[in-house]
């Protein structure tokens, strides 16, 4: 997949989260970026640990001051990719891998969804979906057994996931297949906060 990130530095190896007692409940997180808002609705009735892993960075601060830092654009949408880059001491370790086989979600336009390198490797990188990538889904023909663990949806500001999906990429930065793909400047979250309902 061309999609899949290692972080070489500091990866952590140490038990998943455990999941917590699945629920109807959603949270809600919003993003506020230098593009503007974007607020996400995290199912974690279905996607307990991957969401209860998003929402451990939210009230650490550790999305605080990250990036935005790619977008890849494929057909007439794409993805924009962001997480902990800065300190490799800010990352928790990483979680059990949700599938989408197991949760019941899919990676439609809009979703908000686990970037990894393989079941269990997931740690704070995540992506927002611009269209929709059932390739990404697991056991897809065209995608692998495992795919990507999606935990929620854009409620507000595809307007501006759009705008960070069409800003100014770097034709050298990034690595293998994500040269060309690396946002230059890249996009900052200025901050992360779980909303109140």
């Amino acid at each position: 997949m061309l999609i899949r990130i290692a972080l070489t530095v500091g990866l952590f190896f140490a038990p998943p989260l455990a999941a917590s007692q699945p629920t109807d409940q959603t949270v809600k997180v919003a993003l506020e970026t230098d593009f503007g808002r974007i607020v996400v609705d995290l199912d974690q009735g279905r996607a307990p640990v991957t969401t209860a892993n998003f929402l451990r960075y939210v009230e650490a601060k550790r999305f605080n001051g990250q990036t935005f830092y790619r977008a890849l654009r494929m057909g007439d949408g794409g993805l924009i990719q962001g997480g902990v880059r800065t300190d490799a001491r800010l990352l928790f370790p990483p979680i059990a891998h949700e599938p989408t086989s197991q949760t019941g979600l899919k990676n439609v336009a809009g979703a908000i969804v686990m970037a990894n390198a393989g079941p269990g490797t997931a740690q704070s990188d995540f992506f927002i979906l611009l269209n929709d990538q059932p390739a990404f889904d697991a056991g897809d023909p065209q995608g692998d057994a495992h795919g990507f663990a999606v935990f929620g949806k854009v409620v507000d500001g595809m307007d501006v996931a759009r705008k960070i999906l069409d800003a100014p990429v770097s034709a050298t930065k990034g690595e293998g297949v994500m040269q060309g793909q690396m946002l230059e400047p890249e996009v900052r979250i200025v901050k992360a906060e779980r909303l109140k309902l």
